[in-house]
């Protein structure tokens, strides 16, 4: 999951950026790459973290409702978690909350969203190593 921030900085968005290292890592599905586009920028609108929205868009992937024998509880569980984990470094999930004070289009900003995703990446890592109580 290292790589997400390598992707981030070379012009994927901050969701694409996740789901892309999850790819690469051979945790889920190339095809839901597309999927991640419109949670950048917290939805293009300023609210949920795009990290944190690929973050939950992995974790769905992995261990979502499949209608044969998980009920996505596992997902739903992860989810909690991992954005309980970001409050603790973060404070907030809101990508308005997260960059106030940064232009949006500024290299500023992009280097401090570089965490964000760093964040999101270790979360993953960490917690799909982990059974979820």
């Amino acid at each position: 999951m290292k790589k997400a921030t390598e992707y981030f900085m070379q012009g994927y968005s901050c969701s694409e950026s996740i789901v892309k290292a999850a790819i690469e890592k051979g945790l889920v599905n190339e095809n839901i790459l597309p999927l991640a586009s419109p949670f950048s920028g917290g939805l293009s609108s300023g609210c949920l973290c795009g990290a944190v929205a690929g973050m939950q868009l992995v974790f769905g992937s992995m261990f979502g409702r499949d209608d044969k024998d998980r009920n996505g509880m596992i997902a739903r569980k992860l989810a909690k978690k991992s954005i309980e984990m970001f409050k603790e470094k973060n404070k907030y999930t809101c990508c308005k909350a997260l960059t106030a004070g940064y232009d949006m289009a500024s290299s500023e900003r992009k280097q401090h969203c570089v965490k964000m995703v760093e964040t999101c990446a270790e979360i993953i890592e960490e917690l799909i190593k982990q059974p979820v109580a």
